[in-house]
């Protein structure tokens, strides 16, 4: 069993007072004996619209920002996982990229946004490249598997499935949920979906207002909502378990019984 903790805020401008507020929240966690925590998508640099601010502050991911979260996680003890902002050397664009970082300093994980927020009126695409379809990259803690993924994605189930084939028994989902009509409905349904179909942890963790929409949450693999925030700065903290997923599992063996795989668009 792992404590698992959802870490929600608003980013801006200014990485070191990200980095500062990511601090705060990291101790608060692992003083409640989180032994993961889980910060929000671009919790590196975030501006009101997703523009060449954004490329204009990415670094590579040995820089300075990545370098601080490698401090917290070894200060802490605890995995800390974030969004940044990483550079794409010779390219016009950044990537939207998940990091997990062990206490030791070690990139465990990372994640490439693949589906990128073309949608609600916002291009992502004119200054972010999309990641590579590749296998998921997990790790492991105390028995459990956790998976990386990010935002937009959630719309995506597909996404999730080849998470959760790759042994996933939580999935870290990292965002930067912008409000709209219906869009907090939206994320309460979504998350609460992937949970349910892939039987999983879904660990949530949102920025909030005004960057974001909020209400981190963490649902357990039958789509119940163990622990959650509201529209404040914050911490979660909920224990996770592997038999938990088990038990599910033998309970509602859906991912045994399917009769579908997932393959890459052409």
């Amino acid at each position: 069993m792992v404590d698992v903790a959802v870490a929600q805020f608003a980013p801006g401008e200014d990485k070191l007072e990200n980095l500062a507020t990511a601090g705060r929240l990291v101790a608060e966690a692992a003083e409640r004996g989180a032994g993961v925590v889980l910060l929000p998508e671009y919790a590196m640099f975030t501006a009101p619209r997703t523009d060449r601010r954004f490329v204009d502050a990415a670094e590579p991911l040995d820089g300075a920002f990545v370098s601080g979260l490698a401090r917290l996680a070894a200060e802490s003890g605890a995995v800390v996982v974030a969004g940044v902002n990483e550079e794409v050397p010779g390219a016009d664009r950044f990537r939207n990229t998940l990091v997990a970082v062990e206490p030791g300093g070690r990139i465990t994980a990372l994640y490439r946004k693949l589906h990128l927020y073309d949608a609600f009126g916002v291009t992502e695409s004119e200054v972010v490249e999309p990641g590579p379809i590749e296998e998921p990259q997990t790790f492991t803690l105390g028995g459990v598997t956790f998976g990386l993924q990010t935002c937009y994605d959630l719309r995506f189930p597909e996404v999730t499935r080849r998470i959760a084939d790759a042994g996933a028994h939580v999935l870290l989902l990292a965002a930067e949920w912008v409000p709209g009509p219906l869009k907090e409905d939206h994320w309460d349904t979504l998350v609460r979906a992937r949970a349910i179909e892939n039987t999983l942890y879904v660990a949530a963790a949102g920025q909030n207002a005004p960057t974001g929409a909020g209400n981190s949450m963490i649902v357990d693999p039958m789509g119940t909502r163990i622990v959650a925030l509201g529209e404040q700065d914050g911490v979660a903290v909920a224990p996770i378990s592997a038999d938990r997923v088990a038990q599910v599992r033998s309970t509602n063996p859906a991912l045994r019984l399917r009769r579908f795989t997932v393959t890459a668009a052409p």
